[in-house]
């Protein structure tokens, strides 16, 4: 058998997995790569991984006698049913102590399971969230560690190493919490980024429709706005679509059609936030516009059916500036609602999730990555049991101060008859959360009227529930209280 001279070893020589080995070799680690179509494997030493010191291996029993004790095996296959196979597959070549670290996009129920099932056989599992794509994956990712705590140690230095470093030379990686935490946080990671998506779309979307603007115009705009608050990836790598053309000329953003993709993780998010009852808006309604674009047959029959909003005359220089704190804004709804699941989901699990530390994690190598972030970590800095974000003194002057421009995009965009639903429910959501008293009263009352669903008082203590008879004929007994 070959001596066992490496630091980790790899299982899934995908775009991600391939990447992530050349950063750790990078790194000065050993690492032993293996992937079921076995012809992958030389494929890469031969080409991507040439003049390294990554060694291949064409059977598992091979692959994990290269692996220095206790093993730690990473695997970087599709969420799901292959990832329990692979499990399966390579825990014959393991022994008690060895480790097993799944950094695909699992979700996070199974990475529960996983680590408590693993944890009885002697293993220690490690379901991890990574981000950042091919370029991160190879230059530097923001990786999300959870799991069992008594493999981080094993673990850390190598992530750490490999993992994105903001300016202080701080990396973007450390311990998130216990079971399906590491996945968890990276699931609401992607639920955020599909909301900035969705976000910077619309305001494609309404500057395109009320100015006309071409794409070289929109370039400049994005590469302005990139130099100031919004300074994030996503708005730099916007700001470079629009500039970016086919071989007749043409700007490829124009060639593109309008139906996009999706892989899950979105819905999740919104799954979880409606089994924890957090009005996670946003998300949902970016997860939904996608739904909508893939209707693109249906979008277009219909479209010469109905008709809705006209041309609005604005100033060039005050809507651009309008349309940039729409964005502003509702980014800062985004974030404080998916730090509310974040939240409660902690409650539930029984984690203790590090607020402020996350919100470093995604300061570099993620795809969400923004100058932004650093404000979240200065809240939870200043306030370690901060309940909302939006009671921080930077969120709250914010959108104080941005508001007004807020509302004028939301009014053009219904104005032009353009949708806009994450900066509509952004906004409808802020409202709603400012209102000391909504309209439930009313729900409450319809509840009780047709189903005896009983209701609190405001004249009473909370949790004393009452039922109205209201037509005269119904009965004296009540349904079972609810849950708020």
């Amino acid at each position: 058998m070959p001596e066992a001279t490496c630091d980790i070893g790899l299982i899934g020589l995908a775009v991600m997995g391939q990447n992530l080995v050349l950063n750790m070799n990078d790194h000065g680690y050993q690492v032993a790569v293996f992937n079921r179509t076995v012809s992958k494997v030389d494929d890469f030493i031969n080409n991507e991984a040439k003049g390294t010191k990554v060694q291949g291996a064409h059977s598992l029993a091979e692959f994990t006698a290269k692996l220095k004790k206790p093993r730690r095996v990473m695997m970087m296959v599709k969420a799901g049913d292959a990832v329990d196979a692979t499990i399966a597959e390579v825990l014959p070549h393991l022994e008690a102590g060895d480790i097993i670290i799944d950094g695909g996009n699992s979700h996070y129920p199974d990475s529960n399971r996983r680590t408590k099932d693993l944890a009885e056989k002697g293993i220690l599992y490690i379901g991890t969230g990574v981000s950042g794509g091919e370029e991160g994956a190879r230059h530097g990712p923001s990786i999300m560690p959870g799991g069992n705590p008594a493999a981080w140690p094993a673990v850390k230095e190598i992530f750490q190493a490999i993992a994105a470093k903001v300016s202080d030379g701080t990396p973007c990686c450390d311990w998130v919490g216990e079971n399906g935490a590491g996945h968890y946080v990276k699931m609401v990671h992607n639920g955020i980024e599909y909301g900035d998506m969705q976000l910077i779309c619309e305001a494609y979307a309404l500057m395109k429709a009320a100015l006309n603007l071409s794409a070289d115009e929109l370039h400049n705009v994005f590469a302005e706005w990139n130099k100031g608050e919004l300074d994030s990836y996503l708005i730099e790598i916007t700001r470079d679509i629009f500039a970016f053309r086919d071989d007749d000329g043409v700007p490829m953003v124009d060639k593109i059609l309008d139906t996009a993709g999706q892989k899950g993780t979105g819905k999740w998010t919104c799954v979880s936030a409606l089994d924890t009852g957090t009005p996670v808006t946003l998300i949902g309604e970016a997860v939904f516009a996608r739904a909508l674009s893939a209707r693109k047959e249906e979008r277009v029959e219909i479209s010469k059916i109905l008709t809705g909003g006209g041309p609005v005359k604005v100033d060039r220089a005050a809507f651009i500036e309008d349309v940039r704190r729409a964005l502003y804004c509702s980014k800062l709804i985004s974030y404080a609602q998916g730090y509310m699941l974040l939240r409660e989901a902690a409650k539930e699990e029984g984690w203790n999730l590090n607020m402020g530390g996350i919100a470093l994690m995604w300061r570099g190598g993620c795809i969400i990555r923004s100058q932004f972030l650093g404000k979240i970590k200065e809240a939870y800095d200043k306030n370690k049991s901060l309940s909302n974000l939006l009671c921080d003194d930077f969120f709250r002057d914010t959108l104080t101060k941005y508001q007004q421009g807020w509302r004028n995009g939301v009014i053009k965009a219904i104005e032009l008859g353009v949708p806009t639903p994450a900066f509509s429910t952004a906004l409808a959501f802020y409202d709603g959360i400012r209102a000391a008293r909504l309209p439930a009263n009313l729900l409450q009352a319809q509840r009780d009227y047709f189903g005896a669903h009983t209701y609190e008082r405001v004249d009473k203590p909370r949790k004393e529930f009452f039922h109205t008879n209201w037509t005269g004929k119904g009965g004296r007994v009540s349904s079972t209280t609810y849950n708020a």
